[in-house]
């Protein structure tokens, strides 16, 4: 299997930062999901798991071109592909979630195994938030990125920016290893699973 690495958004996305903290801190969205995929491209690559980055850039890379570089790779490669779209949440909220796109699909039993694997890492301190209304924990919405590719997709949201509380926890370097310890202990299984 291929796993394409989707790091969310651009350093010119407007909006996709957190407030101004007490102490002058910000996060930058697009750095920290950066940051993470890169990470998590790290651990794949050191354990030999087939994956390829979706965007280098730093500018944002919009959603229509993210979907043709995604179908594109899916078209040129004989493996089955999976795409995993990493970004920072916000809404004043707390926690961890996950979505796929509207129905059932594969991408409803990939994205169990990244809740399996979330409440692991994260359930003893973080709120883990579920939608159980289908029968499976995953967040289900036609986002454009999951909506026009065609291999399943997940995209996780992983914390909140805009809750003091969360952003001081992903702008250090333990919770981001953790986060991508996260993801890669998924994909693997994904992996494993096909």
């Amino acid at each position: 299997m291929l796993v394409i690495i989707d790091n969310g958004h651009g350093v010119d996305t407007k909006g996709k930062c957190s407030p101004v903290w007490k102490d002058g801190s910000k996060l930058f969205e697009y750095e920290f999901n950066r940051d993470v995929a890169a990470l998590i491209a790290y651990k794949c690559k050191c354990n030999g798991i087939k994956f390829k980055m979706l965007v280098t850039e730093v500018h944002d890379v919009p959603l229509a071109e993210r979907c043709r570089r995604v179908n594109e790779i899916c078209d040129k490669t004989a493996e089955p592909c999976f795409l995993v779209s990493v970004h920072a949440n916000a809404g004043m909220g707390t926690g961890w979630e996950a979505w796929t796109g509207v129905g059932k699909t594969k991408s409803d039993e990939y994205c169990t195994i990244f809740y399996e694997e979330a409440e692991k890492a994260f359930g003893k301190e973080w709120k883990i938030r579920k939608d159980t209304t289908d029968g499976d924990p995953d967040k289900e919405s036609p986002f454009y990125i999951l909506k026009h590719t065609k291999c399943p997709a997940v995209l996780t949201e992983n914390f909140f920016m805009d809750t003091e509380k969360d952003c001081r926890f992903i702008m250090s370097h333990e919770a981001r290893e953790r986060i991508a310890d996260m993801h890669y202990r998924a994909i693997k299984r994904i992996v494993n699973y096909g």
